[in-house]
């Protein structure tokens, strides 16, 4: 158990090599993408709107689809008073708040372990981000639960509580829903996949420097 201890602490202690920084780094500029690209999509479809109604969510506020005629947005909350559900505002969205503050905390802590050059600041910084995206998502989806279940019982159309989709496709009434990530999570995803690749790299010159010695 002593050896294994040792060896873990050796490994956290590791130096990141220079192509690990460089890693990192580019996974901290892939972040600024996320505050100009919505995080996610949901797009409404039905007889009425064959072309769908789309409803974007970015990382500090939600967004309709636009045409010269219409704000997708708007109808969408139309659409939801007749079947009970209250209607989107972002002022519900605590998420809205603190998300662009905790992307922008993660871009300094990353070039925090670009600078410290540490293993272990580097799988610090991998699960903090990690448990920020799980986090994130249970929130959206609890939040998504919400809307679909606390519905006015006096509504005009009566439909059972249901929660929207976070992935993939859902039926309600007369539209087919969708929702699936946007372009700002993609580039979030990315993220992770490069500390991963960082963290290989690095192991990878610790191993050789074991065997060395």
């Amino acid at each position: 158990m002593q050896k294994y201890i040792e060896k873990l602490n050796s490994f956290f202690e590791t130096p990141i090599d220079l192509r690990s920084r460089v890693l990192i780094l580019i996974a901290a500029v892939l972040l600024l993408p996320t505050y100009f690209f919505p995080l996610w999509r949901m797009t409404l479809y039905s007889n009425q709107f064959p072309e769908g109604l789309v409803l974007k969510i970015h990382s500090y506020k939600l967004e309709g689809g636009k045409s010269p005629y219409r704000d997708d947005l708007k109808e969408i909350n139309t659409l939801n008073h007749y079947i009970g559900m209250r209607e989107l505002h972002e002022d519900d969205f605590t998420e809205f708040k603190w998300i662009p503050f905790v992307i922008g905390g993660v871009m300094l802590l990353a070039l925090r372990v670009v600078v410290l050059g540490k293993m272990s600041k580097l799988v610090d910084l991998f699960v903090l981000f990690s448990y920020f995206g799980a986090f994130s998502l249970w929130s959206f989806y609890h939040k998504l639960h919400l809307y679909g279940h606390e519905l006015d019982p006096t509504a005009a159309v009566k439909v059972p509580p249901f929660t929207p989709p976070i992935f993939g496709h859902h039926t309600l009434a007369n539209f087919e829903v969708y929702s699936l990530p946007d372009v700002g999570t993609y580039f979030m995803i990315l993220l992770p996949l490069f500390l991963l690749a960082a963290m290989w790299l690095s192991r990878k010159s610790w191993k050789k420097s074991r065997t060395v010695f």
